[in-house]
């Protein structure tokens, strides 16, 4: 029974996984991996993590669907995952639980928060920002291959929020060049794609249309075809603007 319990764990937060590669393509309509498995949502998966009181489901289907809405910048919408997971965590911080993906949640949440934070100017969330820089800061001295380019990119985040500009530059320079090197090419198109944003709401879009477009070209060959449509969107609503300043 413990076993067939193990299995299915794992199984559904495959699931969630393929959610979250379905809704990044733009295809949740998909609702198989396998013609004999019945597939779940999201929302289902959450529903079930919480009827078996599964904490290592529950785990994936939020850090999931945070990576959903960040790569979509619906940033609003990851606050009450974030309130969830830390009740998670409350409830298994005594067992001496260690998720594998918890940096991730330190990376999502930090990268939303920073972006609240300048949409918002709640000082609520430039905590959230800069806890999670310090968090990052002290991942990088275990693993530079894996978290240098995650915390170069919450470090550019944090200075743009903060009005240092030529440090939020080197830093989104230092965030691409690291994930290119370290071959992590879908979060070097989320670098380039912050990075172009941050030119073009600092008046620099001739600069920063090449970043959106060659943050563009690494969401295509990543697969993430809703993606690519909404950025597509962006980077035309920018070449609209710039007509209309000329």
């Amino acid at each position: 029974q413990m076993a067939k319990h193990k299995r299915m764990n794992i199984l559904y937060s495959l699931m969630s996984y393929f959610d979250a590669v379905t809704a990044l393509i733009g295809n949740e309509g998909s609702r198989s991996i396998d013609a004999s498995i019945e597939m779940k949502t999201n929302k289902e998966l959450y529903q079930t993590s919480v009827h078996i009181q599964s904490t290592f489901l529950l785990h994936h289907v939020i850090i999931n669907q945070m990576k959903v809405f960040c790569y979509l910048r619906e940033y609003i919408l990851i606050p009450d995952l974030v309130k969830t997971y830390k009740r998670m965590h409350d409830c298994t911080k005594n067992t001496g639980t260690k998720r594998l993906l918890d940096f991730y949640f330190v990376f999502f949440e930090g990268i939303s928060a920073l972006c609240l934070a300048r949409d918002t100017k709640q000082e609520k969330w430039r905590q959230i920002g800069e806890q999670s820089v310090r968090i990052m800061s002290q991942l990088v001295e275990y693993s530079v291959w894996n978290f240098e380019n995650k915390l170069s990119l919450l470090q550019a985040e944090l200075y743009y929020l903060n009005r240092r500009h030529a440090m939020a530059e080197l830093k989104y320079q230092a965030s691409i060049t690291s994930a290119y090197n370290h071959r992590f090419f879908h979060e070097e198109a989320m670098a380039r794609e912050l990075y172009g944003i941050y030119l073009v709401e600092n008046k620099m879009a001739v600069r920063g249309i090449p970043q959106l477009e060659m943050a563009l070209d690494k969401y295509k060959k990543w697969g993430a075809v809703r993606k690519v449509d909404s950025l597509k969107e962006f980077i035309a609503m920018v070449h609209m603007s710039m007509e209309i300043h000329c």
